[in-house]
This record gives structure tokens, C-alpha cells and sequence, in this order.
């Protein structure tokens, strides 16, 4: 198990609140990221530039920081087959729940939305009883 990083994860934090206050003051819109996305499949006039540079730069911030730290990037451990399967049932649960874990969690409860609270603890649940369910099925196996 990898150890806590307090430093760093209290700059990622900052980061991703200050990117979610700039999308809300500027924008006037939740910064979850599936509607961020999937909003450039069909979008609306004047609406695809901001949305561009949010993902052009959440991409490019992963780029820099893997050629400045290569050892924090780890290959997956599973084929690209189930990684692409894990994404698409990702993509249909966030299409179910009206949002992901990054507009609910984080935009949503911080506006003290009964949705996203809903949505938040199943989304954690679920995810906990997964894991439990592969741990038991794996014999332990972490």
C-alpha cells in the first residue's frame, strides 16, 4: 500500500475546488466531468470552446506531470480488453445517475444537493462492495 501524501493531496484538492469554482463563477455550470464530455458530442452554440480547454487541459496536466514524475505512472495491471469494458460501464453509470462521482461529489455536495448525496453514497458503496466482492473471489488477493 502506497503511503499517505498530505502535501499533495492537499494541492490536489485546492486544484480541483479552484477548478470547480472557476467552472461555476465563469460558466454558471457544475463541473462534472461526463457532462463536461458528453456535452461536446452534442453541443450547443458558443458552448464547446470552454469545455475543450477544460479537458485539453486536465490531459496535458497528467502529460506534464508523467514526464516530470514517470515513477508516479504505473502500467495498468489489467488488459486493455477489461479496461475498456470497466469505461463503458463507467460511462453508462454516470449516464444513469444524471452525473459522475466529480459532479456529484464533489460540485453536488457542496451545494448540499439530496441528489448528489443519494448519488455519492452509492456511488462509494458500490465501489466498497466491489472490492470486497474481488477480494473475496480473489482469495484475499489485493
Amino acid at each position: 500500500m502506497e503511503a499517505f501524501t498530505p502535501v499533495q493531496s492537499l494541492i490536489g484538492g485546492v486544484l480541483v475546488g479552484l477548478a470547480t469554482f472557476m467552472v461555476l463563477f465563469f460558466q454558471a455550470r457544475v463541473a462534472g466531468i461526463s457532462g463536461i464530455l458528453g456535452s461536446l458530442f452534442a453541443p450547443e452554440r458558443g458552448d464547446v470552446g470552454w469545455r475543450l480547454s477544460f479537458i485539453a487541459g486536465m490531459v496535458a496536466t497528467g502529460a506534464f506531470l508523467s514526464s516530470l514524475h514517470p515513477e508516479l505512472f504505473s502500467q495498468p495491471e489489467r488488459s486493455p480488453g477489461i479496461l475498456v469494458v470497466a469505461g463503458l460501464l463507467v460511462g453508462l453509470g454516470t449516464r444513469l445517475a444524471n452525473g459522475c462521482t466529480s459532479g456529484h461529489g464533489v460540485c453536488g455536495l457542496s451545494r448540499l444537493s439530496r441528489r448528489s448525496l443519494v448519488a455519492t453514497a452509492t456511488f462509494m458503496g458500490t465501489a466498497a462492495l466491489t472490492v470486497l466482492i474481488r477480494n473475496i473471489v480473489a482469495g484475499g488477493a489485493g
